[in-house]
């Protein structure tokens, strides 16, 4: 594998299956390799590292690098998740929601590959869903592939917490996420992924000896509570974080920094507190 520049800030890592864009911030040891959302980018997923030591590698999956006509299938964002992780020697790992999914099928076949997890909001294990928040996503990628801003933007803000969908901030994050997503092979993801499974059977995660955090959220029908603690019950040495509604990264954001950070710098999970409303996100 190569690496060249992709601008300023980020750098392309050049794989089989096409090249994909990644940032290294920090430095030293732990490192620690994050893994972005259906839909979501390097931009989504850096506040969950805003409180981690040593060094933080963010990376957009296929679709957010560049165009591949390869099957969107977990197995294959496991690739791409493992082929960033070895580059820049991962030892830790972070998965949002369909990152989680990438996380759980790389540990499927490797399960003693990172020494530390973090899974946030998973959304799918072994069972196919079937719930009606699979629909707003079939909605999103013909609005991604029509390139309707306005229409895609309500669709994002639908999925929003009821409480903070008249906050400026989580209305402009919306307007921006749409204007980022339209038009890009996202669409394709949107509808293949959330029908797909990232494990067999999630029994193959008793191999895994890595301590991880798993972290959920009350009342959001796109990453169901009862996902977050099969996954947790399916690990050997998992610590699970229900937060109540309001937005992970909204509502909760300096409790989850707190967690996440305290977790991948070697410290036990710590007892929730309240958190504050803040601007910004990772999905």
């Amino acid at each position: 594998m190569t690496v060249r520049p992709a601008s300023r800030k980020t750098s392309l890592l050049e794989t089989p299956t096409g090249s994909l864009e990644f940032i290294t911030t920090g430095s030293g040891s732990p490192a620690t390799v994050f893994a972005h959302g259906l839909a979501g980018s390097i931009e989504t997923t850096r506040p969950f590292g805003s409180g981690v030591r040593g060094s933080r590698t963010f990376f957009h999956f296929r679709g957010g690098s560049a165009a591949v006509e390869t099957p969107w299938r977990y197995a294959g964002l496991a690739d791409e998740l493992r082929a960033v992780a070895d580059y820049v020697g991962a030892t830790q790992a972070l998965g949002v929601s369909m990152g989680a999914g990438a996380l759980c099928s790389l540990l499927a076949h490797t399960p003693l590959r990172f020494e530390r997890l973090v899974f946030v909001m998973p959304a799918v294990l072994d069972r196919p869903r079937t719930d009606d928040a699979l629909d707003r996503l079939v909605e999103m990628a013909q609005c991604v592939d029509s390139r309707d801003v306005q229409s895609l933007t309500v669709l994002l803000l639908a999925g929003e917490p009821v409480a903070m969908r008249h906050q400026p901030a989580v209305q402009l994050w919306c307007r921006r996420q749409a204007a980022a997503m339209v038009g890009t092979p996202v669409s394709r993801a949107l509808r293949a992924l959330p029908t797909a499974v990232p494990l067999a059977d999630r029994g193959v995660l008793a191999a895994v000896t890595a301590p991880a955090l798993v972290i959920a959220q009350e009342e959001d029908p796109a990453h169901p509570v009862w996902v977050a603690e099969q996954l947790a019950a399916s690990l050997p040495d998992a610590h699970l974080e229900v937060m109540a509604p309001g937005g992970i990264m909204w509502r909760h954001r300096a409790l989850v920094r707190d967690l996440v950070g305290g977790f991948l710098s070697g410290e036990a999970a710590r007892p929730p507190r309240l958190g504050q409303p803040i601007g910004g996100r990772g999905d």
